[in-house]
């Protein structure tokens, strides 16, 4: 398997496996990480998701001789409808329900980018390197980056890139905006598993309907998260998880979630 799954408590860690080949993405790769995406999203034990990958770089970019004819014929990415999420949020309007965090480091090119831009949180370790190559390869971003670049990092910032081919490095990422944390190389799985731990611990249903609302505001517009906001607030109060954390704070202590 070039993409390895495992569960730690509540935290799904979806594994780049490829490193002999610079984990550049095959059909079948995406293929699995879309039936990840699912099952995180499905598995009400799941709640909260980390992608990282093995060896020196998070990826290289797509195994383009696996890929060419599907872009040509304007087929976009292979997937089933069925049991799978899309990772570029690009096929259907489907979205992971759970938090997802990455954690990149050396080369990440082009669809490392573009699934990164997906995440809720980032982690790079200080020698990342980004880069969009499609213009250099005769193409052009087809996974979100046209135009979920420039509402990360600003217009002029995307294009910039996106119009060149060049590389930008992870100081530069993180003083954009598009990374969260910066770490020593080999540290950043270490503190995008210290952060998923944070989120793990919080109130699951809560969490959800954070990203709910926030995705729905950026998506619509403010009114019509204002429409549902206190739909959700209500149906949230009336958990047990709200009971709990009513609970912990009158007993001084850390409050244990179940999200139900």
């Amino acid at each position: 398997m070039t993409i390895n799954i495992k569960n730690e408590e509540h935290i799904m860690l979806i594994e780049i496996d490829r490193p002999k080949k610079y984990n550049a993405m095959t059909r079948e790769m995406y293929t699995q990480i879309a039936r990840a995406y699912y099952q995180l999203d499905r598995d009400d034990n799941l709640w909260v998701g980390v992608v990282y990958a093995n060896g020196l770089h998070f990826t290289s970019g797509l195994e383009l001789t696996d890929w060419s004819d599907a872009f040509s014929n304007a087929v976009g990415f292979p997937l089933s409808g069925e049991n799978e999420i899309d990772p570029f949020y690009m096929m259907n309007e489907e979205r992971c329900r759970k938090p997802i965090i990455f954690a990149v480091q050396g080369y990440c090119f082009t669809w490392g980018v573009e699934a990164m831009l997906n995440a809720d949180i980032r982690v790079a370790a200080s020698d990342s390197r980004f880069a969009m190559l499609e213009v250099r390869r005769g193409f052009f971003p087809c996974g979100g980056a046209t135009f979920r670049l420039a509402r990360d990092i600003g217009w002029s910032n995307a294009m910039r890139y996106l119009l060149t081919g060049d590389q930008w490095s992870a100081e530069d990422a993180y003083r954009m905006g598009l990374v969260q944390y910066l770490t020593e190389p080999g540290k950043q799985l270490e503190k995008a598993m210290e952060l998923a731990r944070k989120v793990a611990s919080a109130a699951p249903l809560g969490v959800r309907k954070i990203l709910k609302n926030g995705r729905l505001a950026e998506k619509q517009g403010e009114q019509a998260a204002k429409k549902i906001i206190y739909q959700d607030v209500a149906e949230v109060m009336k958990s047990d998880d709200m009971k709990e954390g009513l609970q912990s704070f009158i007993e001084r202590r850390t409050a244990v979630f179940k999200g139900k």
